[in-house]
């Protein structure tokens, strides 16, 4: 088997980039060192590294850094490759009539689903979230989803180590929860009962596409208006969207 090499060099500035994005005010080096246990002086050469790239900017006053301009150029560049999310864009309208609840367009970004389209509810009181938000990978339905998708070691390891209590409905036995996962597989749609959000129910579906992301589609709504006797048409109109994605990204012969 053929080890990989780990570059720890970027595992680091990577690690940085993502620290100093969570921060609303910025961080100085002896702040992110002390945060992540980093040596100043490593922090200060890579600092030094991506602010020469733009990739952040530091307050001249403050000494404070801050997500630069190069990173949100990328990652514009990036949502627009994502080629999937105009193919989706419709069938997703058309679900939200259906359900009349909001419908979500996500992929799996390491240990985080990403969200990167959103159809919202016309409903006055309803579930929403800006595209561009990262969800933990146990999130609900799409956790569920995403992992059912991992291969058997690697997903026996994971839940072992990192499943956690959100709501009392929030399943953490590692076997109840592989359970649940083989449901998935078999069913080929995972479901949220106040898993995640308390009052919140969750209906998600794979996208099938070749490529490097496995997208996902999913229905989202409070309790009251998902309902039990509800949720095996929302069910079926989700998975029928996700079909419907789905032939649309088939290559064309």
């Amino acid at each position: 088997m053929t080890k990989k090499y780990q570059a720890p060099i970027v595992k680091k500035a990577f690690i940085i980039l993502k620290t100093i994005s969570q921060s609303p005010h910025g961080l100085k080096i002896s702040e992110i060192s002390s945060m992540l246990n980093i040596s100043k002086s490593t922090v200060h050469g890579i600092t030094a590294a991506l602010e020469d790239q733009g990739a952040i900017i530091r307050d001249a006053a403050s000494k404070r850094y801050a997500i630069g301009i190069t990173l949100m150029e990328l990652g514009k560049i990036a949502y627009e490759k994502i080629d999937f999310k105009k193919a989706a864009h419709p069938i997703m309208e058309d679900l939200m009539e259906q359900c009349q609840e909001s419908v979500f367009l996500g992929i799996r970004n390491g240990n985080n689903i990403t969200i990167i389209d959103i159809v919202e509810s016309r409903k006055d009181f309803k579930i929403t979230s800006p595209i561009g938000t990262t969800l933990p990978l146990l999130a609900g339905a799409t956790g569920k989803l995403f992992l059912s998708l991992m291969e058997p070691k690697d997903l026996q390891k994971y839940l072992n180590s990192h499943l956690i209590r959100f709501t009392p409905n929030t399943i953490t036995d590692p076997k109840q929860y592989a359970t649940e996962l083989k449901k998935v597989r078999k069913n080929g749609f995972a479901t949220d009962d106040e898993e995640y959000i308390s009052g919140v129910r969750a209906i998600a579906a794979p996208v099938k596409r070749e490529g490097a992301y496995i997208p996902a589609i999913w229905v989202v709504g409070f309790k009251a208006s998902m309902t039990r006797e509800k949720i095996q048409t929302i069910i079926k109109q989700t998975r029928e969207a996700a079909d419907r994605i789905s032939k649309k990204l088939l290559p064309q012969s």
